[in-house]
Parts: structure tokens; C-alpha cells; sequence
């Protein structure tokens, strides 16, 4: 029990950390340049604490209940040895643990023009297959970087045939997909696989997973979008709504429509096949006792609580103040102040992604604290900057898209080539597990804001942020290894071998 609670205090100290930075930035700038309207102020703070609540509860059940399930199907479908198994449950995983991701759904209602069944079917089949070929990657010791040159070429010789309003959703897809949800799964799964392996880098292979899988919704939105160019459809942006006093602040956060209600139904769906697949495994594989069972069971419950809470946090309380916050700035005559502004809130607000902390977590225990936690966070940091700069840029000047990504993924996938083989795995991980639900629910309508301001196409200005925002990554830690190679060589010259560290 006390373990538990020193666990928990942890875990609390690191969210209020963690969002502490970004609440405040925000805070000031409704006090100073961009104020906005009491009931939207109220209901950012009210989402702020359930935020910092919700990540805390949702980092202890990752740890519990979402890293140990993972890992330990992962080492099951290994050991068993067949091909096939491998294979159809991988594909299984990836499907419904794709489609149970709640960001999908704010993908789904982006896509006017495709069926929303239809979308994240096919969004979690491209998953499921990419899954799939990452996993086999590991087992047959395939260079990561032969196969991201090879998808991208695919996916950017794709893109000259798609709409180009199906562009930038494409490629904010490969992003959004991989969530809170996904991430910790597809992690733990790569552990348990590499597990198995006996060869010094089995656990370094671990990493990569969450990069190629996130190539697969890029090319499933691009056919869908090939197929339903000609079936019409709008998008209708996002409007903050006021409210006239503070019981009806608090009614938007217990709306059945909106609010707890229907997050909690939304997360219970969310969950529903990572508990069967858990129930299913414990009969046929994992035979686990009472105690074990009951410990990853309650980690599950609070991994369901924290993301009810985070998920109602940041939609009904973050989304509406971004999007009027955008339009603000955007509505000032000195509006360049938007890339400083906006740099500031990346270079912090990537801390407060759920899915960071395991991914950090994860790279510092299998490079044995050779990539430290703050390294990492200080790489995605920069990185995010850099993206919504970036980002602003573009809609301040109505840049196309492509226009950023096809020299940054040239970049990025050259980069692979001098750096070490983890680092260029680890940079596509972290490509997907940066552009979650903050980003999802601030920065997208912070952009259609400013878009709204500037009388700006938002299909084609505002959508592409996710896009960037998973690109940069992939530029920035990939620059820390060339870095990492460079003082290691150093020191290998200086020290005995035994005693230097080398990644490979």
C-alpha cells in the first residue's frame, strides 16, 4: 500500500509538472493580449485540473495493467513459434486497439465526405498491417531505415493522385491514430516480442513499432480519399461557444452529449477489446494468479478513469479556449506574434501528453539511463517548437503543406543513414506519440482559429498541424544521436572498452 502511494504522489508530481508551464503561459496571455470570455477562462481551468488528475491516473494504470498485458501477448505469440499466429493476432491487435482509440473519432468527424465506419476500419486495418510488418521486421533483424525509405517513397508517390483536400488529413492521420490508447499497447508489445530474442540488440528492435504503424492511416485516408473524391461533403470548423454563468460552465462538463457521460461511454468502447483480448489470453496463455490478475484488472480501472478525465479535460475545456485564443492573436495587427507565441506553447505543451512519459520512461530503461528521460523530453521540446513555428508560418502566408514535409521526411529519412540504428527507431516512435490529444484538441483549433481570422481555408491551412507536429521529431532526435555518436566516439578513445557504452 505504501508503495502505491508513493506511485501515485509520483505520478501527480509529474503531471502538475508536466501542465503546470502550459496552464500558465495561456493563463497570462487571456490576462495580457488575448483575453477571452470569463466562461471559457473558467471552463480551461476546470479542464486543467482534470488534466492533470486524469494523466496522473491514466500514467498508473499504464504502468499496472496496459505495459504488463502488452508484453506479455507479445512474448506469447513469439514463443509459440508459427508464423500464422503471429501474424492474425498482430492484425487482430492492431484493428480493434486502433478503432477503440478515442482520437479517432475526432478524425472520423474531420472526414465529412467517408463514412465514419467505414474510416476507422480501414484506419485500423492499415494499422493492424503495418503492425504486422514491424514485428516481422524485428524477427528477421530488417534494417528500420530500408523500410521507411520504402513506405514514404509509396506514400509520397501516392499523394501526386489523392485531393488535395485529403492531403493534410492523410498525414495528420498517421499521427492522430497512434494516441494514448496505442501507444502504451504497441509499445509493451514490442518489449514482449524483443523478449524472446537472445541477440544483444533484441531490445533496441523494440523501438520503431509505433513509427511504421503510423505510416498505415496515411495511406488508408489517401485510397479513401482517392475513392470519395467525387461524394461532396464540407467541413464545418469549430465554434466556442459562451455560457452565461458558472452552473452552465459546469453543465458542458456533465452534458450527456459532451461531458463525463459521454467520454466515459467513449473510453468504456475505448477499452472494451484490450479487456477481452486480456480475458481471452488469461484463460488460453497467461494462467496468472489471483493476486496478479486482480492487480492488472485494477490498473485497467485506472487507466479508464484517468482517461475519462483527461479526454473531458482537454476536449471540453482546452478546445474552446485554443480556438478562441487563435482567433485572438490572429486579430491583432502585430499577428507575427503568433510564431513566438506559439513556439513557447510547443516547446511546453508536449510535456503534457500522455503518451510521452512512456515513451521516455521506456528509452531510459532499455539504453540503461544512457538516453536519459530529460534528454528526451528537451528533443521532442525543440522539436514541437520548431513544428508550430513552423506552423504558424505556413498559415500566416498560406504555404502548401507539402512544401514542409516532402524536405523534412528527405531529411529525416537521410539522417537515418548517419545515426545510430535506435535513435532513427526511437525518432518514428516519437513522431506518433507527440501528436496525441493535446495536440488533437488545442492546437488543431488553436490553428482553425487563426484561420477563421484570416479568412483562410481550413481544410487547407488549419488541417497539416498534426502533420508537422510529427515530423519535426523525427528531424531533432535524430540530430541528439548524431550528437550521442560523436561523444561516444570521444570517449572511446579516451576510456578502456568495458567501460564506454555503445548504442547501436
Amino acid at each position: 500500500m505504501k508503495k502505491l502511494r508513493r506511485i501515485i504522489r509520483q505520478n501527480f508530481s509529474e503531471s502538475v509538472k508536466s501542465t503546470a508551464p502550459i496552464i500558465l503561459i495561456i493563463v497570462a496571455l487571456c490576462f495580457s493580449i488575448a483575453p477571452i470570455p470569463n466562461s471559457i477562462f473558467i471552463s480551461f481551468l476546470v479542464g486543467g485540473a482534470l488534466l492533470v488528475i486524469g494523466m496522473s491516473l491514466f500514467n498508473l494504470g499504464v504502468q499496472t495493467a496496459m505495459t504488463p498485458i502488452g508484453e506479455r501477448i507479445g512474448a506469447f505469440i513469439t514463443k509459440k513459434r508459427r508464423l500464422w499466429v503471429l501474424i492474425i493476432v498482430t492484425l487482430l491487435i492492431g484493428i480493434f486497439v486502433t478503432i477503440s482509440e478515442p482520437d479517432l473519432q475526432v478524425l472520423a468527424d474531420q472526414i465529412p465526405t467517408v463514412p465514419n465506419a467505414v474510416l476507422m476500419v480501414s484506419v485500423g486495418v492499415g494499422v493492424g498491417i503495418f503492425l504486422v510488418v514491424a514485428l516481422l521486421r524485428m524477427l528477421l533483424y530488417v534494417p528500420i531505415s530500408y523500410i521507411l525509405i520504402g513506405c514514404y517513397a509509396v506514400v509520397f508517390a501516392l499523394s501526386a493522385f489523392v485531393p488535395k483536400e485529403y492531403l493534410a488529413i492523410a498525414f495528420d492521420a498517421g499521427g492522430v491514430t497512434t494516441g494514448p490508447m496505442t501507444v502504451p499497447f504497441i509499445m509493451a508489445l514490442g518489449l514482449g516480442v524483443a523478449s524472446i530474442r537472445s541477440d544483444k540488440h533484441a531490445s533496441n528492435d523494440s523501438f520503431g513499432l509505433v513509427g511504421l504503424s503510423s505510416v498505415g492511416p496515411i495511406l488508408t485516408v489517401m485510397i479513401l480519399g482517392i475513392l470519395y473524391k467525387n461524394s461532396g461533403g464540407t467541413y464545418d470548423a469549430p465554434v466556442a461557444a459562451e455560457h452565461a454563468n458558472s452552473r452552465e460552465v459546469w453543465r458542458q462538463f456533465t452534458n450527456a452529449g459532451q461531458g463525463f457521460p459521454h467520454y466515459f461511454i467513449e473510453v468504456l468502447y475505448a477499452l472494451a477489446p484490450v479487456i477481452v483480448f486480456f480475458i481471452v489470453f488469461q484463460f488460453i496463455a497467461f494462467k496468472m494468479g489471483k493476486r496478479a490478475f486482480l492487480k492488472i484488472s485494477i490498473g485497467i480501472g485506472y487507466t479508464f478513469a484517468g482517461l475519462v478525465l483527461f479526454l473531458t479535460g482537454v476536449n471540453v475545456g482546452f478546445m474552446p479556449a485554443g480556438l478562441y485564443l487563435g482567433e485572438q492573436l490572429a486579430a491583432l495587427p502585430y499577428n507575427w506574434i503568433l510564431i513566438p507565441i506559439a513556439m513557447i506553447i510547443g516547446y511546453f505543451i508536449v510535456s503534457a501528453e500522455p503518451a510521452v512519459h512512456v515513451l521516455n520512461k521506456q528509452v531510459e530503461e532499455i539504453s540503461s539511463g544512457a538516453i536519459p528521460e530529460k534528454a528526451m523530453k528537451i528533443g521532442l521540446a525543440v522539436g514541437m517548437c520548431a513544428s508550430l513555428g513552423l506552423s504558424m508560418v505556413r498559415l500566416l502566408y498560406h504555404i502548401s503543406l507539402m512544401w514542409f514535409l516532402v524536405p523534412g521526411y528527405v531529411i529525416a529519412l537521410a539522417l537515418a543513414f548517419f545515426v545510430p540504428k535506435l535513435f532513427t527507431a526511437i525518432a518514428f516512435d516519437s513522431g506518433g506519440v507527440v501528436s496525441g490529444p493535446m495536440t488533437a484538441t488545442f492546437l488543431l483549433p488553436f490553428a482553425i482559429g487563426v484561420c477563421n481570422q484570416l479568412d483562410g481555408m481550413v481544410i487547407f491551412d488549419a488541417f497539416g498541424m498534426v502533420a508537422m507536429v510529427a515530423m519535426t521529431p523525427l528531424i531533432t532526435i535524430q540530430i541528439m544521436g548524431f550528437i550521442f555518436k560523436m561523444r561516444s566516439k570521444r570517449i572511446e578513445k579516451q576510456a578502456p572498452v568495458s567501460e564506454t557504452v555503445i548504442i547501436e
